[in-house]
């Protein structure tokens, strides 16, 4: 098996995936989340101002979905095909719902009726809202592991067979970790009463972000075999849930300072450091398999050839640097408050 720097290709690749979907986490969850607060923002200019600040950026932070899902197919096509096939209407619903959210951004100030608006208004809400719950959900499954049998074929049920209690939680989890992701970047793009109203909110999301994170990451460590067995194997895991909690715990202390540059930080770094678990603690494992552990689709038997990933870490090599400057050159040139003109949604 070839190797770069003593690691071989489908751990670099297994590498690659994770930081492209860390970055989709962090950069499209403060958009998901601060369109999860818009109906709690009383008047339509809050509203406008809300959507206007994610403007300029919401439709670019996609583009981690596109080249993580596309890597994920590239790289390692087995575990794309048998993820499909288990969470095929989460995911059916992810894209119905992608798409209407877009549609409402685009959509809702197009017409001034207040039933035209009042419409995407909702449809914005739920959709955002939706977004962010499916996709703890999915997390939530991968965790719990799949009834995966011979040849990597699904076995289980498909109508709301994802929907377990744990998913369930690490949907909620999720949803409220966006949120508060989402409101601490409004309160960077935005000034006046609208500034205080989404101080306001923030402080009691964080509150039930603080209790579900706790909650769920606690039924974690206890109730879920695989992390209970691999973190008294590997017990320098346990790194990882404490920085993950000291950074839960410094954005209140951040917010209540007003340093909301800071918080944003340290509330990507509470999404970053657990992602880092969840890869660290599957490892080589990519689905594992609720019926036997040998049936689990793993980095090595679910990647494409060596020479198909030697030529795509190339082109990653290539690209990276590329998607890293766009990026910085984007949120640079759209830093500040948020300016309604004639070009504003």
């Amino acid at each position: 098996m070839e190797t770069f720097l003593g690691i071989d290709y489908p751990t670099l690749w297994y590498l690659v995936v994770g930081l492209l979907f860390s970055g989709y986490a962090i950069l499209e969850g403060f958009d998901y989340g601060a369109g999860a607060w818009h109906l709690f923002l009383r008047k339509d200019l809050s509203r406008r101002i809300a959507i206007n600040a994610i403007g300029p950026v919401w439709d670019a932070n996609q583009v981690w979905l596109i080249i993580g899902g596309g890597a994920l197919f590239a790289g390692f096509p087995v575990m794309y095909a048998t993820m499909l096939s288990a969470m095929y209407i989460p995911f059916m619903l992810f894209l119905v719902l992608l798409v209407l959210r877009s549609s409402a951004i685009k959509f809702r100030s197009a017409e001034e009726m207040l039933w035209w608006r009042t419409t995407w208004d909702y449809i914005y809400f739920i959709s955002n809202i939706l977004i962010s719950f499916l996709l703890g959900v999915v997390l939530g499954n991968i965790l719990e592991g799949f009834e995966i049998g011979h040849e990597f074929k699904y076995q289980g049920g498909v109508f709301l067979s994802f929907l377990s209690p744990y998913a369930i939680m690490v949907g909620i989890t999720t949803l409220f970790l966006f949120m508060t992701q989402g409101a601490i970047f409004l309160l960077l793009k935005t000034e006046g009463k609208l500034y205080e109203r989404i101080t306001f909110l923030l402080r009691k999301g964080m509150i039930f972000f603080i209790l579900s994170f706790s909650v769920t990451s606690l039924y974690t460590l206890i109730f879920i075999p695989g992390v209970t067995d691999n973190f008294k194997e590997n017990p320098i895991f346990f790194v990882l849930p404490v920085l993950a909690f000291l950074a839960v715990a410094n954005v209140p202390r951040l917010v209540s300072k007003k340093k909301y540059g800071y918080a944003l930080i340290f509330s990507s770094l509470t999404m970053a450091f657990l992602l880092m678990l969840v890869a660290f603690q599957l490892y080589p494992v990519l689905l594992p398999s609720s019926i036997h552990p040998e049936h689990s689709v793993t980095i090595y038997n679910a990647a494409s050839s060596q020479k198909s990933l030697g030529i795509m870490l190339t082109i990653v090599a290539i690209g990276s640097p590329l998607l890293a400057a766009y990026f910085l050159f984007l949120y640079k040139t759209f830093y500040g408050k948020v300016k309604l003109d004639d070009t504003s949604y």
